[in-house]
């Protein structure tokens, strides 16, 4: 999601990505970003501990454990959190492309989300 708003808006809005468990990047993220031009390759995953500000404005959470922590951390400041439930692709089996369809889906899922929440400038979707 982080790659898909830096994608549309640049240095426009500030945006930085966090979940509940550190990990690598996942190759079929690496392979499903690189067929829409964007490249997520060098993207280090961090957890809300590893965050620097502590400022936001918004907080958008893709899973329930995600949702919670973002919540307990900002009860007490002035910040709004949005949930967008998103289909886990890890949880899929089966052979590479099937697996591939499932990462395209949520993708797809989220770059609708974030062109509907955060227009694209002129309206131009790249």
């Amino acid at each position: 999601a982080e790659a898909l708003l830096k994608h549309y808006h640049g240095h426009r809005i500030y945006v930085d990505s966090a979940g509940v468990h550190g990990a690598e990047i996942d190759g079929f993220v690496v392979a499903v970003m690189e067929e829409i031009g964007i490249d997520v390759s060098g993207h280090r995953c961090k957890t809300f501990a590893d965050l620097v500000d502590d400022n936001f404005d918004l907080i958008i959470s893709l899973s329930p454990d995600a949702h919670h922590t973002a919540v307990e951390m900002t009860r007490t400041m002035a910040c709004e959190v949005e949930y967008w439930n998103t289909f886990d692709p890890t949880i899929v089996e089966g052979d590479r492309e099937t697996r591939l369809n499932a990462y395209r889906q949520v993708r797809d899922h989220l770059r609708g989300k974030i062109l509907k929440r955060f227009p694209a400038a002129g309206g131009i979707e790249k």
